[in-house]
């Protein structure tokens, strides 16, 4: 079982007299510096001149460039895109950084790769929570917290795990619950998941059921709420209570057609050699230099993907169904979706 901690291993007097210095204001970012702050720490924000600063200065934090926040800070923790953040290290942050510093990564990806190596005089670490920043800033408002990961990758001042509990604990992770793993874990079960369940294996197999439909004559609307829109209230299920409290609220034909025809639709020996495939990408470094390499050559086909599923009529029938029905307008949060990018 992996080491899980609590409040009770956490002591918030860790950060007094500590400047969190937090780059970038996006969805994850605006949630961290504010439930940090709402728990009576020092924050400051570090991001470019645009959206993003006049909304964290609106907020009521002294922002200032990524390079200014970074030489002020003792704890700096870099919340901006996996592919950004590489180059605003080493431009800004590297030669602010001081011997006793920490730098912390909410992922673990640029660690794992080698694509930020930071100093050995400094602490090095990971508060990642599982959920996207709207529900950490939620749950916290709530009283409640989103549970967090936390890796300690380099220990130089030899409280580096007090400085992260005490960091996650600010956040409101604590109050849920802390697993500890390390980056180079987190990273590769955070990019297998993505691709081959949550993001790439649930996408593809939702556009290939309504297609289906489709194709067989059937309206497109009705594909869409049966195999799009009420994969919500699937998760929501299992999510509360595994698959057999899912098994339990659905009726007994669908729980009978799951066992029949679920291997049908994905044959387990061809999936998870399929799966193994992709892992070993991520673990031999495939995957990472595809997608360092299609940020450096301008993303022509990453936004050629992203154009193409925009045409799809999965997602154009989608947006005419939301916007005609009464749970269009944020009744389940959707609002904080549309945080303030990085």
């Amino acid at each position: 079982m992996a080491k899980m901690y609590y409040e009770k291993d956490c002591d918030l007097s860790n950060l007094d007299g500590k400047k969190i210095a937090i780059i970038g204001y996006g969805s994850q970012g605006h949630a961290h510096a504010l439930n940090l702050r709402d728990s009576g720490c020092d924050v400051i924000i570090g991001v470019r001149p645009g959206k993003s600063f006049k909304k964290a200065q609106e907020d009521g934090f002294e922002v200032y460039t990524v390079a200014e926040a970074a030489k002020q800070a003792d704890i700096i923790m870099m919340l901006v895109n996996d592919e950004r953040a590489a180059q605003i290290y080493a431009e800004s942050v590297a030669p602010n950084l001081e011997a006793g510093n920490a730098i912390a990564f909410a992922h673990g990806f640029n660690i794992r790769y080698k694509q930020i190596v930071p100093p050995a005089d400094v602490d090095v670490f990971m508060a990642a929570p599982k959920g996207p920043g709207h529900t950490v800033r939620g749950t916290y408002v709530n009283g409640k917290g989103v549970p967090c990961l936390i890796a300690v990758e380099q220990d130089a001042t030899g409280h580096c795990r007090q400085t992260a509990l005490a960091y996650i604990a600010g956040i409101g992770g604590a109050r849920a619950g802390i697993m500890e793993t390390t980056m180079d874990i987190e990273t590769e079960t955070d990019l297998f998941g993505e691709q081959t369940v949550l993001c790439g294996g649930v996408v593809d197999l939702m556009q290939c059921g309504f297609e289906v439909l489709v194709e067989a004559g059937y309206d497109p609307e009705n594909a869409y709420f049966e195999c799009i829109h009420e994969m919500k209230l699937i998760i929501d299920l299992i999510n509360k209570g595994g698959v057999a409290a899912m098994n339990y609220s659905i009726s007994d034909t669908a729980e009978f057609g799951e066992y029949v025809s679920g291997p049908r639709v994905l044959p387990h020996d061809q999936i998870k050699a399929n799966m193994r495939a992709v892992l070993s990408d991520i673990q031999d470094g495939t995957f990472a230099g595809k997608w360092i390499a299609e940020n450096k050559n301008g993303r022509c086909f990453f936004n050629s993907k992203r154009a193409q599923l925009a045409k799809h009529p999965m997602e154009i029938i989608g947006k005419e169904l939301r916007d005609n029905m009464l749970w269009k307008d944020g009744a389940e949060g959707d609002k904080g979706l549309d945080a303030a990018s990085n």
